[in-house]
């Protein structure tokens, strides 16, 4: 398949009282044999935790991942000593490897946080546990795809945090009217695009906010604005 598109609408749910979330693919109770994953790419959740709520400490082993914040804060703890709170704006990446444990609460004892769960396969299994997070650079992602996550040891840079795995997360926000490109780093790579918000185009391909799509067949993309939107891309090996 060339071409993968996922409607917001037809995502999963699961609702658990303290906890709403929409699964992109196949997790937990939600299954759909036809929404296995994009690729090495996992899982895109997207979560609302209550004010106060959230994960209580449980394992993870061989697995990448990702947390964005979208709204509010989150409390992060884990096994490897790490204890902060990562706020809309911000990135963390785990690299699970021998095995971590941590905990994920909401932040405020007021107000909801949302936030994306991403999970990508490992490239090397059973690697000693990694923690990072990075800070989005507002001024590098207007009308541009800014780098914010790349394979480890491969791109030094300060406005990127490493991955085990040969995935390469972008992030844009983009005015209404405005066209960019998106640009491959590895030509075997797959490429899914998520609206966080707004609307844009794709060639023929319109797609609104929390819509997806997963391309492989084209190595130079373009992205038009019909809104200003901020959009995900997260490119990954097929296999």
């Amino acid at each position: 398949m060339s071409r993968m598109l996922d409607v917001a609408d037809s995502r999963g749910a699961s609702k658990h009282g303290w906890l709403y979330s929409r699964h992109t693919f196949s997790f937990s109770g939600y299954y759909n044999p036809e929404r296995m994953g994009f690729g090495l790419l996992r899982v895109i959740n997207d979560d609302i935790v209550q004010s106060s709520a959230g994960f209580a400490t449980h394992p993870h082993r061989n697995m990448e991942i990702i947390s964005i914040p979208l709204a509010g804060s989150l409390r992060h703890q884990d096994s490897m000593g790490n204890k902060q709170i990562i706020e809309a704006g911000e990135i963390q990446v785990i690299s699970a490897g021998t095995g971590i444990t941590h905990s994920e609460y909401n932040n405020s004892e007021h107000e909801e946080v949302n936030f994306l769960q991403i999970w990508v396969m490992p490239k090397t299994l059973n690697i000693i546990p990694q923690y990072d997070r990075i800070k989005i650079n507002e001024r590098k992602i207007d009308n541009h795809f800014q780098l914010i996550i790349a394979p480890m040891g491969t791109i030094g840079t300060m406005n990127s945090v490493g991955i085990n795995q040969d995935a390469f997360f972008s992030f844009a926000r983009i005015d209404a009217g405005q066209l960019i490109n998106y640009e491959k780093y590895n030509e075997n790579n797959g490429v899914y695009f998520f609206i966080i918000s707004g609307k844009v185009s794709i060639g023929s391909q319109h797609l609104n906010k929390r819509d997806g799509i997963g391309i492989t067949d084209e190595d130079r993309l373009s992205i038009g604005a019909c809104e200003q939107s901020e959009v995900l891309c997260i490119e990954v090996p097929m296999k």
